[in-house]
């Protein structure tokens, strides 16, 4: 039996996650994974169904299950509330450090229909295929923040309040940076055995730390070929000639604003799922955001959902034919000329939400 949790949350995370729960559905009953559903409430919506964007019975419910879908959290609803209890901090961070999920693992594939919807020249983007892991709970997210009035001291001698200052504290310790790390190394051996470490070592301590573990660890994982590059220099190499990467792995922060970029190689981060591991419970989830803009509307592409099921499949359940089954429909789909708006190309078809829900299915 296999117990899974359903957080559909806010936005566009509520049409969406219908449409791969359904896929789930479909290719549980083919391959015999016998399923217990289970829905909870997440982000803004359970703010307002009972105060709190991280009830404690969906903790609860996480910590029971084998695994947890989730959609997105999040809106302009609930942004004027503190930073502390908004929706991205107080329900998304907390279920992460909850569950102790220290590592976000997200591919980033071009399927070769989607060439055209890159934002890159052909010949830079074909072949594009690399996974990002990024250090889910440490960092500038996770320190201690604080603001307190900014004085200066004038020429008299008296104190002049200036205006305020703002501290967010960035610590790693040896021990996370090992163990994601870790995680880097085993996801290269099965791949090419290459793994790209980015940090910022020239200008902070805590990369000086990370890059000092990663270059020991090499040392006792010699089948692994270790690099190092500064997070400025990544960014510009993703998109000057992203097929160098492989295995990309990083810090927090850093993970957070690198991911989304290398969306854009796939075409668009609708079509990127991810995997955040590491607790006795993953969650599977697509990278994007609530998107409150086209919530509603049914014109949110489902796919980066649809292949984190697949992701689930592969890791929690080992079902990789499975998985396979998936990802091979969702190309089918594409390679029949099917399009969201999002990944929208010259002479395509542009259907919505449900029709490509269901246009998988119907592929499996």
């Amino acid at each position: 039996m296999a117990k899974i949790l359903v957080l559909p949350g806010d936005g566009i995370g509520q049409e969406i996650v219908p449409e791969a729960v359904k896929v789930l559905e479909k290719v549980a009953a083919k391959h015999g994974l016998d399923l217990q559903l289970q829905e909870g409430l997440i982000g803004g919506a359970a703010i307002d169904a009972v105060g709190k964007s991280l009830p404690d019975e969906t903790l609860a419910m996480c910590r029971q299950s084998d695994a947890v879908l989730l959609g997105a959290v999040g809106g302009p609803k609930w942004d004027t509330l503190p930073a502390a209890q908004r929706p991205e901090v107080a329900a998304l961070l907390a279920l992460r450090k909850g569950l102790g999920l220290y590592a976000n693992i997200r591919p980033c594939f071009l399927y070769p229909a989607l060439v055209d919807a890159s934002a890159l020249k052909k010949e830079i983007v074909v072949g594009t295929d690399m996974v990002v892991i990024r250090e889910l709970t440490g960092g500038l997210y996770f320190g201690e923040k604080f603001r307190e009035a900014y004085t200066v001291t004038s020429l008299s001698g008296e104190e002049v309040e200036m205006g305020e200052k703002a501290v967010d504290t960035l610590v790693y310790t040896t021990p996370e940076i090992e163990r994601i790390l870790k995680l880097a190394f085993e996801t290269a051996r099965k791949r090419s055995g290459k793994v790209m470490s980015v940090d910022k070592a020239n200008v902070l301590e805590s990369s000086r730390l990370w890059r000092e573990t990663a270059q020991r660890m090499a040392a006792d994982n010699p089948d692994i070929n270790l690099e190092s590059m500064y997070v400025d220099n990544c960014a510009m190499q993703l998109v000057r000639d992203p097929k160098q990467f492989d295995v990309i792995v990083t810090e927090n922060m850093f993970g957070d604003i690198l991911t989304d970029q290398a969306s854009m190689l796939s075409g668009s981060i609708g079509m990127l799922p991810s995997a955040s591991v590491g607790g006795e419970v993953a969650l599977y989830e697509p990278a994007h955001g609530s998107a409150p803009d086209i919530a509603g509307k049914g014109l949110a592409n489902p796919l980066a959902t649809i292949l984190s099921v697949a992701m689930m499949l592969e890791l929690t359940f080992n079902m990789t034919t499975a998985a396979d089954s998936i990802r091979n429909a969702v190309e089918r789909v594409l390679n029949a000329g099917y399009r969201t708006g999002d990944i929208m190309t010259p002479g395509a078809k542009q259907i919505g939400t449900t029709e490509m829900g269901a246009l998988v299915r119907e592929q499996l």
